[in-house]
């Protein structure tokens, strides 16, 4: 009983400093942070079955990669992938018009929030965890999916994934390189663009939570790029350009003290939850929106419109 013990404070020692890097690890994989989560337990489970087997021939951390990255592909078996609206169709002509149903069949895409990574892993792989990546991502095949990742964003070595995958060394170049090019069919170059958070993005951001809470749509123009783009999931509806997306605001966005917003951070970007004011004047959550900030103007705008969201953020659902 008391080597058990040992043992299995041993591993929780050895292994708890990798909980958070493999939470991000399996996120990309999955595009779920309630999967990841998950995933994640599954992976100590399995790992502590296997500890007493492991010899240390690899490191610590390839060897739980290894255990997370097989959990992952068995748990993608079957899955239909993540999407956003953006993935889904064209955009929408009628900004003016009253959203239709949200769609709740669908398994969307989750933003991952900042604050359940640590900070330095943020910094590290904010690139990696861009949300429109992580999108991207959710257009290849699981094993293609694992194989970039294993190699862009672990650095791991082709025959190190071609052992993990049960596969050839070249198979691996192959599929890292369809990889690759199925990327930069999908998404957006200036997506991409991985830019440290500075003085100029913080003031972007202030102006705008400045400019919703005070209805100051004259500043929102300011802001917006000409080809910013606005999707909120579970709508399919989504929007694109300045001019359409200021439509839609303008349609809905009247009064000043009406909006509370509060700033966070999810998928190494700048983030803000969005409150409104009920009749009541109680504010209550609306959504969590993810900002791409690019040269000093929002090139785009993905407002999660579930006020569960808010909860996994560790915001309330309702303010006074």
């Amino acid at each position: 009983m008391s080597t058990t013990t040992a043992d299995r404070d041993e591993f929780v020692r050895l292994t708890d400093p990798y909980r958070r890097e493999l939470l991000a690890h399996c996120y990309r994989m999955l595009g779920s942070v309630d999967e990841a989560e998950d995933l994640v337990q599954e992976t100590y489970l399995r790992a502590w079955r296997s500890y007493g087997g492991y010899e240390g021939r690899a490191s610590l951390r390839t060897w739980l990669h290894r255990i997370a990255t097989n959990t992952c592909l068995t748990a993608l078996e079957g899955r239909a992938r993540r999407p956003l609206p953006s993935g889904l169709g064209g955009p929408s002509q009628a900004p003016e018009e009253p959203l239709t149903a949200s769609v709740t069949d669908i398994p969307w895409l989750q933003p991952l929030p900042d604050a359940l990574l640590d900070p330095a892993s943020v910094v590290a792989a904010r690139g990696s965890l861009r949300l429109a990546l992580v999108a991207a991502l959710q257009h290849l095949p699981a094993r293609q999916r694992a194989v970039l990742i294993l190699r862009d964003v672990l650095a791991w070595r082709a025959p190190e994934v071609a052992a993990l995958l049960g596969t050839s060394t070249a198979a691996v170049k192959s599929s890292l390189q369809r990889a690759r090019a199925r990327l930069d069919e999908v998404v957006p170059d200036e997506d991409l663009v991985e830019e440290p958070e500075g003085t100029a993005d913080r003031e972007v951001l202030d102006r705008y939570v400045a400019a919703f809470e005070n209805a100051d749509l004259d500043t929102l123009i300011g802001l917006l790029r000409d080809g910013v783009e606005l999707e909120m999931p579970p709508y399919l509806e989504w929007y694109s350009g300045s001019k359409d997306v200021l439509r839609f605001l303008r349609a809905r966005v009247h009064e000043k003290g009406t909006l509370r917003m509060v700033r966070t951070r999810a998928n190494g970007q700048p983030a803000v939850a969005m409150y409104v004011r009920d009749a009541d004047g109680v504010f209550r959550g609306h959504s969590v929106q993810v900002l791409t900030v690019a040269a000093g103007s929002v090139a785009r705008i993905t407002a999660f419109l579930d006020p569960d969201v808010l909860v996994r953020f560790g915001l309330p659902k309702e303010t006074p």
